[in-house]
């Protein structure tokens, strides 16, 4: 499994770079979200890797629901993605805003969607490459998908620890604003960090970086 990610947020929210933050979680490592106290990306000791992003329309907090950030870390609870996966389904997606979540080990991975009310629900990614960003996975009338999953697909499979193609593709901002992979700063906004991990079974890579 193979994962590349930028985090979009407030560039005034605060936050710290991975680490094992979670004193209860001592095997989970992930970025933290200092305001939340929970995180947009973590992985276990058992190669799972969950990543929480908003919906279209629900940046930020809400009088009421719970932060978005505990999600990845009820997931990575479990030793597989199937088992996170059947767990969040299980919960109220009233507690929280609408999010996208993308929860995979080395040998499956799922999309999650929590639509700010009713149930959770839990769907398997296609083998191959997707995209996910604030709308429904591969939707190709999203302009940054509709640009840049042709150009993952077509790059050659990275091979960590060099990754290839896809560092380059992960910080391009090059294009209309609402189709760059890596966001410049607009209005307080933008891309503020970027990560690649690779699992595979017994062994797991990860990039980290803060785009300048």
């Amino acid at each position: 499994m193979l994962l590349g990610a930028n985090r979009d947020e407030m560039l005034a929210r605060p936050w710290q770079p991975p680490a094992s933050h979670w004193p209860d979680q001592p095997g989970v490592v992930g970025g933290l979200d200092t305001l939340g106290g929970g995180t947009w990306l973590g992985m276990n000791e058992a190669g799972v890797v969950a990543g929480v992003l908003n919906r279209t329309g629900s940046l930020g907090p809400a009088a009421g629901k719970r932060s978005r950030g505990e999600l990845p870390l009820l997931a990575l609870r479990h030793a597989s993605a199937t088992a996170g996966a059947a767990t969040l389904a299980t919960l109220d997606g009233a507690d929280w805003r609408s999010f996208n979540l993308v929860l995979a080990d080395s040998y499956t991975a799922f999309f999650v969607r929590g639509l700010g009310a009713g149930a959770i629900v839990a769907h398997p990614l296609p083998v191959g490459i997707s995209m996910v960003t604030a709308a429904d996975p591969n939707d190709l009338s999203h302009p940054r998908v509709a640009r840049h999953l042709p150009r993952f697909k077509a790059a050659a499979a990275p091979e960590p620890p060099d990754w290839g193609a896809w560092p380059a593709l992960l910080a391009d901002s090059e294009g209309p604003l609402e189709a760059a992979l890596s966001v410049p700063e607009t209005r307080g906004f933008g891309t503020v960090s970027s990560i690649l991990v690779g699992v595979a079974p017994g062994r797991s890579t990860t990039k980290f970086w803060a785009p300048a």
